[in-house]
């Protein structure tokens, strides 16, 4: 008996024990702060004040307040708002700007209104006043995508410009709207509230430089071709694209003793470069695109001239510039040699040798294709002047070596320098290591389409086009997840094309197949995409 009192006796010794060390700390706080009272009172009308203060029930922080905080209509001068950096009660909101006569104002903190500790939001805490004698109260609402990417970018402003006597076209890049809100940092919805009947142009902007107003060359935009009437019952899509930058020619300058640059924006294909200053006889000239810039590099022999003058034209725009190049002393670019691929090679890709100047002739004799290191093999070989690099085509075989020798002289360019010897050496593996994709269109299709893989960042790996309905097969794919996109290229052109606001022309359109696709080594997929408007 006693021994069982002294065991009772030491479990319940022990039990105290391990209650007493064994702290919880309590549940984690997940509750957002409160908001207590405003002064003056939210939703005050015939407002006058300057300062408005928001009280809250324990210890808050302001959390990335300059893109969370939008205020509509906007503010010429931005509210300064305090205690920021320092835990506080309150937050104070002192207005800088005149305010507009029998106005609705709605102040947006976003998700910038945060509890000390852990962080938890008061979600898209608002305040509204208005400088009339009631409260506007009607609303639009709809979502932003982008015309191009899967996912649409965060923050989107969303404008509603009245359309009244002074409106036009180009009021958007001079003035800011009369309404505004955004989209949130996850979600592509908008909804402007507090809005008073009329008509309105309703726009999405990326706005980059965050003053509410349009700057074609850092922003993209979206847009509604029809006016907007409120009251409206309508769900509204707005398209966010990109526009191709308007025309215009950079100042050229030397870059080499052998190359201006003459850079550019928007659409290099009209420009016509030109020299006024006599060249001598033995300076002969060539104008090529640098691959991948927006750039046009006109090469030249080497001159002792001080200076040479161009003009730069657009005949499609009727627009001449005249620029004076003034010579640097330089080294020459001279001719570089290199190639897309090396190593293991996609039986689905091209081999090209490229340049770094001008290619003018291609010796066939100084090139030669072999396989398993000894055995001939034929080739056809085509010159894109666009890109300047020559494009290789050849059968290849699966589990087999490949050599492309040049030899000096193979390679000629516009200055009469000539290649050293070079070789690629290249591999293929067995086809079983890659997959095949195949993906069959239905529903809303119209033709031509763009039928491209691209990995998960959106990267082209492989395109198909087609003008009427077929099967199409995506071979040989590396191992990985791949996104579909159709592109539908209504103007035939071979790419998609971007929409222009003033052209009130949209954007070609997009669809993109629902969730990620995996391809395996030595699998085949195939998959239905059925597209809706």
């Amino acid at each position: 008996m006693l021994g069982l009192l002294f065991i009772s006796f030491m479990v319940l010794a022990l039990w105290q024990c391990a209650k007493r060390g064994s702290p919880t700390g309590g549940p984690k706080d997940v509750t957002p702060p409160k908001l207590l009272r405003t002064e003056p009172e939210n939703f005050t009308i015939n407002f006058k004040e300057t300062k408005i203060r928001l009280y809250f029930d324990e210890l808050i922080k302001l959390q990335d307040v300059q893109n969370q905080l939008v205020v509509s209509p906007p503010f010429k001068h931005a509210a300064e708002i305090t205690p920021q950096g320092t835990p506080s009660k309150y937050i104070e909101l002192v207005i800088k700007d005149t305010l507009r006569e029998n106005t609705t104002y709605t102040i947006n903190f976003g998700q910038s209104i945060q509890d000390n500790n852990e962080g938890n939001p008061n979600s898209f805490l608002t305040y509204v006043f208005s400088t009339g004698d009631y409260i506007d109260s009607l609303s639009v609402s709809g979502a932003v995508k982008d015309a191009y990417n899967r996912k649409a970018d965060e923050f989107i402003s969303v404008m509603l410009y009245e359309m009244d006597s002074t409106y036009n076209d180009s009021t958007i890049y001079k003035s800011p709207p009369l309404y505004i809100t955004n989209t949130g940092d996850s979600l592509p919805f908008f909804e402007l509230k507090n809005l008073k009947a009329g008509q309105y142009a309703l726009f999405a902007l990326k706005d980059a430089n965050k003053n509410n107003m349009y700057n074609q060359g850092q922003d993209k935009i979206g847009f509604i071709q029809d006016t907007v009437t409120i009251p409206t019952d309508s769900i509204y899509l707005l398209n966010l694209f990109k526009e191709m930058a308007n025309y215009k020619a950079s100042v050229p300058s030397f870059v080499a003793k052998n190359k201006i640059i003459f850079g550019y924006q928007g659409d290099y294909r009209d420009m016509e470069i030109e020299t006024l200053t006599t060249l001598p006889d033995s300076v002969k000239t060539k104008v090529l695109k640098e691959r991948d810039k927006d750039t046009l590099n006109f090469w030249l022999s080497p001159t002792e001239m001080d200076s040479i003058i161009f003009t730069v034209s657009n005949e499609k725009l009727e627009k001449i510039d005249t620029f004076t190049v003034k010579t640097r002393k330089l080294p020459l670019d001279s001719l570089k040699i290199s190639s897309t691929a090396r190593g293991k090679f996609n039986p689905e890709d091209t081999f090209s040798v490229l340049a770094s100047t001008p290619i003018q002739q291609i010796d066939t004799s100084k090139i030669a294709l072999k396989i398993s290191d000894s055995i001939p093999l034929t080739y056809t070989y085509s010159l894109d002047s666009l890109t300047n690099k020559i494009n290789f085509d050849f059968e290849t075989e699966p589990n087999q070596k490949y050599t492309i020798s040049l030899l000096p002289g193979a390679i000629t360019d516009f200055f009469g320098i000539q290649n050293d010897s070079i070789d690629y050496k290249l591999s293929t593996t067995s086809l079983a290591e890659y997959g095949i994709l195949r993906i069959r269109l239905g529903g809303n299709v119209t033709y031509p389409v763009i039928v491209q893989a691209t990995n998960e960042k959106g990267e082209v790996q492989r395109e198909l086009m087609a003008t009427e309905s077929k099967l199409f097969e995506f071979n040989n794919l590396e191992p990985g997840n791949y996104v579909i996109r159709v592109i539908f290229d209504e103007n035939g052109n071979g790419i998609w094309d971007t929409g222009n606001y003033l052209k009130k022309t949209q954007p070609e359109r997009i669809s993109y197949y629902p969730g990620v696709i995996e391809i395996r080594a030595n699998w085949e997929k195939e998959e239905n995409f059925i597209l809706s408007n």
